[in-house]
């Protein structure tokens, strides 16, 4: 499916993950809805919220590099380095001095 897209729009200059026809090349039209997303999701028993959180930390559990996580997700940095304790609570020691 995401070669097939990208063969369709392979430059598109939108910065959304879902599109359409209308916003490929002109994100000027309106984004794809939260709601239009939520609510086939929500018919089976998903949220997009969940599905995201659990994509942040399979990647998190396979790259250690907060970094990579906060370019790759647009997520805060100390976002970041949650979703790397998480995914790998024995590795890292809490920080005493941090809020």
């Amino acid at each position: 499916m995401a070669g097939r897209a990208h063969r369709r729009w392979p430059a598109s200059i939108n910065p959304h993950l879902l599109i359409t026809a209308q916003t490929a090349f002109d994100p000027a039209h309106p984004e794809v809805g939260a709601e239009t997303v939520n609510r086939p999701l929500r018919r089976v028993g998903h949220q997009v919220g969940r599905l995201r959180r659990d994509r942040i930390l399979d990647e998190a559990r396979s790259n250690c590099d907060p970094l990579h996580l906060v370019r790759l997700f647009g997520i805060h940095p100390r976002t970041a380095i949650t979703y790397l304790y998480a995914a790998h609570p024995g590795r890292f020691r809490p920080d005493v001095i941090a809020p």
